[in-house]
């Protein structure tokens, strides 16, 4: 599959935002603990307000006892190919600041940052990184102990690249890195309305 050939910046951008995207197709093989750290590594340098650092990750690593809790979180859609992923993550968001306790507007914005920065190091290192929001919430913080001081933000499957081939059909089809809005459709200099303000206006 060429990226190059499906995904065409408009402008000129760093290829590691180009070849990220997230396939489904993995190998099954586990990835180990000591493979999944330096997605965290490059998740805890994210940017966030206060330095609060509201994000928090918690990981199954496929063959342990935790795997099968978080695998059975997932709808019957996702369990079909993420069945063959080496690790899950739930990624969580701690809503209040630390330092006074008040609500924090960004945290799950920040937390996004986070989970960006993991994503784009897990691509770096080779592996497929796939979030997901399908997936049972309220079930997940039942199982897994989490506070309402707590949002759960999404699922993410790890795993190392598998064949497109070994796919259900249905998402065989799909198997193809999506395209992007132009840039026009999506940054606007000054207002949101499409007549241009007259600044001079007394």
């Amino acid at each position: 599959m060429n990226i190059k050939e499906l995904r065409k910046p408009e402008f000129p951008v760093d290829s590691i935002f180009i070849y990220r995207w997230s396939p489904r197709a993995m190998s099954g093989e586990v990835i180990s603990k000591g493979e999944l750290m330096p997605l965290f590594e490059a998740a805890k340098w994210a940017p966030s307000s206060y330095n609060n650092q509201p994000w928090r990750f918690l990981y199954a690593i496929k063959d342990t006892v935790y795997w099968k809790i978080f695998f059975d979180l997932l709808t019957d859609f996702n369990k079909q190919w993420v069945k063959n992923a080496g690790a899950l993550i739930l990624v969580l968001s701690k809503k209040n600041f630390e330092f006074n306790n008040k609500p924090s507007v960004t945290h799950r914005f920040d937390t996004g940052s986070a989970f960006e920065n993991l994503m784009l190091q897990g691509n770096l290192l080779g592996y497929v990184v796939h979030a997901m929001e399908g997936f049972d919430y309220n079930k997940a913080r039942k199982e897994l102990n989490i506070s309402d001081n707590y949002d759960i933000e999404c699922m993410v499957a790890v795993g190392k690249p598998g064949k497109k081939g070994d796919l259900p059909d249905e998402l065989n089809k799909q198997e193809s890195p999506s395209q992007r809005k132009k840039i026009n459709e999506i940054a606007f200099e000054g207002s949101m309305n499409a007549e241009v303000p007259n600044v001079n206006k007394s």
